[in-house]
This record gives C-alpha cells, structure tokens and sequence, in this order.
C-alpha cells in the first residue's frame, strides 16, 4: 500500500527535443569514451564521441552506441526511434566495462526528468549501464533513473544497476522513481515493454516505487530483476491515477511479473509515511488488469504482494499470483482488498500454490493472508500458510462482501498448533482450524501439519517427501496454476498437484 499522491508527469519543453540532422550511415556501431571529442566521427574507439547525449543525437534506426568504461555526468534524451525493418538502436556498456550514468550535481528539467529518457519512442534497448545518484530535496522535484514516457512500442531496459536516485524531501509529495514507464497518451500505448536483469537498490522513492508501469502500458515482461533496500514498494503496475489522458486506456494490463528478487523494501524510516508504517510491498497491483505474479522470490518486505485500488469505484482485476516464495515479511504476505472503505477493491484475483513462511513479523494484526474491502470474486487454494509468533493464518477483518474468496486446499501450520491458530472471517475471530471450517464453512478440504520444509531458519521451502503437501491440492488447470513451479520444475508430477510453490 503506497500513500496515493498527485505525481507530476514530465513536463518537456520542445527545446529539449534537439532536431536530427541528417543520417550518418544507417545500422552502424558508435562509441563514447570519457576521452572523446564530438569532433570525431565516433566509429572506433580510438575516435569515439566524448557524450551519450551527442551519439543520440545523431543514431538512426539499426543503430548501435557503445559506451566505454568511465564516468559520465549528463542526462540523456533518445530523441529517436528504431523500427521493425531496420532494428533497434541500442544503447550498452562497451563488453567487460562500467559505463556509468551520474547524475551528481545535475539539474531536473520540467520538474521529472531522468538519467535516461524517452518521450514517445521505439524499438530502443538501454542496456548494461550503471545509473546513479540523481537526487533532490525538493517536493517539486522527480528524478528518475529511467524514465519513459508517451506512447511507443518494443522497449527494452537490460541488464542496468539503477541506485541512489533520492528524494529526500518529506510528505506525500515527495517523489523518486528507479525505472519508470508512464502510457501518457490515448489510445496509443507503450506496448511490448522488456524490463529483464536489472538490479535496483537504494532507492529513496518517498511516495513512489523502485519500478514501476502506469497508465496506458499494454504488454509487458518484468522478469529477472533484484530489486531491494529501498524506502517504498518494489515493483507497481499502477491504473486509474489519471495518467492517461483517456480514463477507458488508464490501467497497466497484460503483464507479467516473474522470477523476480525482492528484498529489504520498507517504509519504516521513509519521511513520506508516519513513523512505523509497514506500508510497502514488494510487488504491488495497485488498480492493474490481466497480470500474471508468478515464480517470485519475496521477503524481508513490509507487504508481499498486493491486489487492490487505491481509487474508489474500481479494482485490481484478473490478477492470477501463483509459485511465489514470500517469507519473514513485517506485515501482511498477500493481501487483497482496498485498504480503507473509501478506495477501491479487488475482483478476480486468483492466489493458488504459494508459500508463505512467518510473515507479519510485526505482529501488525495482518496476518499471512489478508482480506480488506471491496474483494470480490477471489481465490485462494494450494497454498501452504505457515504463521509467525501471532499465529494469525487469516485475517478478513471486514464485512463489505459477505463472501470475499473460495478458499479451499489449503496447509496451515504454526507453533500454536491446531487449535491455537487464529482465523479471522467477516470479523470474526476462530481459534483453530476446526472452529474456522464450521463456523465458516471454508477450506473443507484444508490440512493443518508441518508442511515439513528443508529449512526455515536461512529459508529452503522445498517440502520433504514424506510432507502432507505431496499430491494434497486441486489442480486447477495449467491456465490457472502455471506449467512450472517456483524451481521451474513441472508443476503437476505424480497423482496430483501438489500444495505451496515447489513440486515435490
């Protein structure tokens, strides 16, 4: 849960957009060196450009610039597109060395500008390069590592380290973004969105996120990046906050977030949030549609993962989070619902085949699993629910929908035992797994035992052999479930499926 702010989009002037001069040559390899000259004609390294921004000036489609080893303090504006026939241009790293991007000392222009920027392109790749240390103190400032904006298609950003981008300005206007992509234009979106490999970490993002996709994005791939110590949510797929200018195309969709690492992201300590809010997730659906969560790594977060709006009359919807691994959270491990009764909710949210291990380790009355307003039409099975200290399985503290969630083929475990396990349901308290199922008439078919894992203590979440997990679920069809599980491994072996994110 972010605390919902206004956030300036960028304000580019039309002096920021430089015109092209005529092309060079087309499908060429460009270089950039510290020890350059724009005077060169850029196409050895021994007569390389002295500026990133220069090279973009002057790449065609086909293009490739290749930026040598060094320090280099500028922002950068890609004020061209690559195409399907000719290819992409791309930016990258000289092989073997560390072009950085520094933003020390550097101004904001418009008042959200990034390190990297793109207003409206495509076919472009931005890749290898070490992003750092844009900063402001100001509440009318936004640097952003990576910033994309418009309308464009068949983006790529590989392989990056974006780090110390900060805002430290306090209040719920502060903002910072790592790498950011806003579809701000109708109907045209950004589409066919690669984000892959990239490592985010101490971000100081007050009321934004470390990774984020807003407004009108249409397909695209979050996958196999690490992202963690940061002050606010990890990775966001945002709608309904007015960044498209057409509310009917105003919500990420069609996504897929996946095999990502996302670790150490709290609010606690962050200035735009009261003192010990556990209020960040590591991955957060906040008002996004047909997005898949799958194959993820989480803990050591505030929230795991998060399904709702924070706008009233809408929801984060066709949501399916399956074969995550979340553990040792400070609050909630998945949460669905509107976090107050004047937001939004969730509808259609399908959670099957997770783990979840001692979240809510701040005994914050979240428990493993929690149900807020507005949740309609959700799922919840095959997952296991090892509870921490509090014992707390379940917590559905509201009555806004009488049934919020099928919930069903389950494994419960905590050091409270059978009976000493605490579900709450539209309100009510049950102690104990027999009290829950008759009271509520939930997870007839739900287990309570050791789900006996390899080790909790430094996590290994395979199950043994002998675990009541083993060919203990439903399947629920590959369309629902996935084909694989956590490790990549078949998801269905033996008679049946088994429960949590690992296949035995």
């Amino acid at each position: 849960m972010k605390i919902h702010a206004v956030r300036p989009l960028l304000r580019l002037v039309l002096g920021l957009c430089i015109f092209l001069p005529a092309a060079i040559t087309s499908a060429s390899t460009y270089y950039v060196s510290t020890t350059g000259s724009n005077t060169n004609d850029g196409l050895a390294t021994t007569s390389a450009w002295r500026n990133i921004q220069y090279a973009a000036n002057h790449v065609v489609a086909g293009d490739t610039v290749q930026v040598l080893g060094g320090t280099y303090n500028e922002t950068v504006n890609i004020p061209a597109s690559g195409s399907a026939t000719a290819g992409n241009i791309t930016f990258q790293n000289y092989a073997g060395q560390a072009a950085i991007v520094d933003g020390t000392g550097l101004s904001i222009p418009g008042g959200q500008y990034g390190l990297f920027n793109l207003a409206s392109q495509s076919y472009v790749i931005i890749q290898g390069f070490e992003i750092r240390n844009y900063k402001t103190s100001s509440r009318s400032q936004v640097p952003v590592g990576i910033w994309v904006t418009g309308a464009g298609s068949q983006l790529q950003i590989l392989n990056n380290h974006v780090h110390d981008i900060v805002t430290s300005a306090s209040g719920c206007n502060a903002n910072a973004l790592g790498v950011a992509f806003y579809g701000t234009q109708a109907p045209a979106s950004l589409n066919n969105i690669t984000i892959s490999g990239n490592e985010l970490d101490h971000l100081k993002t007050g009321c934004s996120e470390s990774l984020t996709v807003d407004g009108n994005v249409d397909t695209f791939t979050i996958t196999n990046n690490l992202i963690h110590d940061n002050n606010n949510i990890g990775i966001d797929a945002i709608g309904f906050e007015g960044v498209s200018p057409n509310p009917a195309y105003d919500q990420a969709r069609n996504g897929t977030i996946t095999l990502n690492t996302v670790y150490n992201i709290s609010s606690s300590g962050n200035p735009s949030y009261p003192k010990n809010c556990w209020c960040s997730d590591g991955i957060y659906v906040d008002g996004g549609t047909n997005i898949v969560v799958e194959r993820n790594l989480i803990h050591h977060v505030d929230l795991g993962i998060e399904m709702a709006s924070e706008h009233s009359g809408h929801t984060a919807s066709y949501i399916t989070a399956r074969n995550n691994l979340i553990y040792f959270g400070n609050s909630a491990g998945i949460s669905i619902g509107g976090y107050a009764s004047k937001v939004g909710g969730s509808d259609h949210i399908m959670i099957v085949n997770n783990t979840l291990l001692k979240n809510d380790s701040h005994n914050t009355g979240s428990g493993e699993f929690q149900i807020q307003y507005h949740a309609t039409n959700n799922v919840f099975k095959n997952n296991i629910v090892d509870a921490g200290a509090q014992a707390l399985a379940i917590h559905n503290f509201t009555t806004s929908v009488a049934n919020p969630a099928d919930v069903d083929y389950n494994l419960y475990f905590s050091a409270s035992g059978a009976t000493g396990t605490v579900f709450v349901w539209n309100g009510k308290t049950y102690t104990g797994i027999t009290a829950y199922q008759s009271g509520t008439g939930k997870d007839g078919n739900a287990k309570f035992a050791d789900p006996q894992f390899l080790n909790t203590t430094t996590p290994d979440l395979h199950v043994q052999s002998t675990s009541p997990a083993v060919n203990a679920g439903i399947n629920l069809g590959s369309a629902v479930v996935g084909t694989v599980d956590f490790a990549g491994n078949p998801r269905v072996q033996g008679s049946n499926i088994d429960i949590g994110g690992y296949e035995q």
